[in-house]
């Protein structure tokens, strides 16, 4: 039997038909039209009307990022971010709202896009967690400032608003709160303590041969040969070079050489991803992968190899004090089966960056999107991610609702 919670003073922020109708038409149309990262511009202007219809304050920040500052009276300050960004991601769904946008990457390539991360629920969420907070102001006293970030899937968001002054035009919270959809059964909640994703760090490198024609390989020097001895050993680094006990993820996700088959090339490119929970872990990481580009390079008489940082995410660690007041809240809210503590994810999330700017605490949890729970659901990122609509929406407004009102509310 599914443990519920009791009767609370959230039973007063339930949804009624009209509420819910808004939420399910937002969060189709949001999934309908996604846009890539830092190129959010539909999403921004639907989102300053939005916040106009409920009069609440808001503002652009980090070019397509809004932030609304819900004011009501005297009390404590929170913060809650939503991510806006989607996919370079044909959705194959077969969902009636499925996407059919396309955008252009920053290298000019023309892409379909889709929300395959779920940032339109977290949007919708935040949205209906606003509306009704408009509407019951006699329960809860203090500021919510509503972060609607552009740039998470990129790394570019966060730091973007803060760049842009986003803690000199809105007030200082005591927290920033924030929350992810993912493949798990709807109605549940789970919650990290310490380190809850981990950091990521991107390499470009490029390796340099001597170009030649295929059937003479001694006359120059093969750079696939060295990129795929480079790929190789790289594997060894968390199998041999780090402790059992730690954790850490390098992975090659991309390969590009020659134009032709008989034709050894003068470069090639890879890309290098790399995750990790702990900075000792990182910085050790980053030394073996550059030290194995480098030495491979060398033994196969090579020139010099280029090791181009592309763009890095921090370590997203939830303050533990802060997480336990959230966990107790969201275990009063969705009873104690249903709000649960979790391990740490080797995903990634730029979302810490906004507290740790003005050096205050941050909670982020994750929340499910499916009618059930098992390891053959969609993942993040794929182009099957379709969150059934109820109760992952109401969810995610509870849960967002929960956290915010843990600060503010009477």
């Amino acid at each position: 039997m599914t443990e519920t919670a009791a009767p609370s003073a959230m039973d007063r922020f339930a949804l009624d038909a009209q509420e819910q109708q808004q939420m399910e038409e937002l969060y189709k149309e949001l999934h309908a039209h996604p846009e890539l990262s830092m190129q959010e511009h539909r999403t921004a202007e639907r989102l300053e009307e939005l916040l106009e219809e409920l009069g609440v304050e808001h503002f652009r920040c980090g070019g397509t990022g809004v932030v609304g500052i819900l004011r009501n009276g005297d009390g404590p300050t929170i913060a809650f971010r939503a991510d806006t960004d989607g996919l370079p991601i044909a959705e194959d769904t077969g969902l009636p709202y499925a996407s059919q946008a396309r955008g252009t990457l920053p290298d000019g390539t023309d892409v379909p896009v889709m929300h395959g991360c779920g940032h339109d629920t977290h949007v919708t969420s935040l949205v209906t967690a606003a509306r009704l907070l408009v509407r019951e102001r006699d329960a809860w006293s203090g500021t919510v400032v509503l972060i609607f970030q552009p740039g998470e899937e990129t790394s570019a968001g966060a730091q973007a608003m803060v760049d842009d002054g986003l803690w000199d035009r809105a007030p200082r919270p005591e927290a920033v709160l924030g929350q992810h959809v993912w493949p798990d059964r709807a109605g549940t909640v789970q919650l990290t303590l310490g380190p809850a994703m981990a950091a990521a760090d991107s390499l470009r490198v490029t390796v340099f041969g001597e170009q030649s024609h295929g059937s003479q390989p001694q006359s120059g020097v093969d750079p696939i040969v060295l990129g795929a001895s480079v790929v190789m050993r790289l594997q060894g680094i968390v199998a041999r070079e780090i402790s059992p006990l730690k954790s850490a993820v390098v992975t090659v996700g991309t390969f590009h050489a020659g134009l032709k088959e008989n034709i050894i090339p003068d470069r090639a490119e890879f890309t290098v991803n790399i995750r990790s929970l702990e900075d000792d872990v990182r910085e050790q990481v980053l030394a073996a992968v550059e030290r194995i580009v480098r030495a491979e390079a060398e033994a196969s008489g090579a020139p010099e190899p280029t090791i181009e940082k592309m763009y890095d995410f921090p370590v997203n660690h939830n303050d533990e004090d802060a997480a336990h007041r959230v966990l107790d809240a969201l275990q009063g809210t969705l009873g104690e089966a249903n709000a649960t503590l979790g391990p740490p994810r080797m995903g990634s999330e730029d979302f810490g960056r906004l507290a740790t700017a003005i050096d205050v605490p941050s909670v982020f949890w994750f929340f499910g999107g499916f009618d059930r729970a098992g390891d053959d659901l969609p993942v993040n990122h794929s182009p099957f991610f379709g969150p059934v609509i109820e109760p992952t929406l109401t969810t995610g407004t509870r849960a967002a609702l929960t956290g915010i009102l843990e600060w503010v509310g009477r």
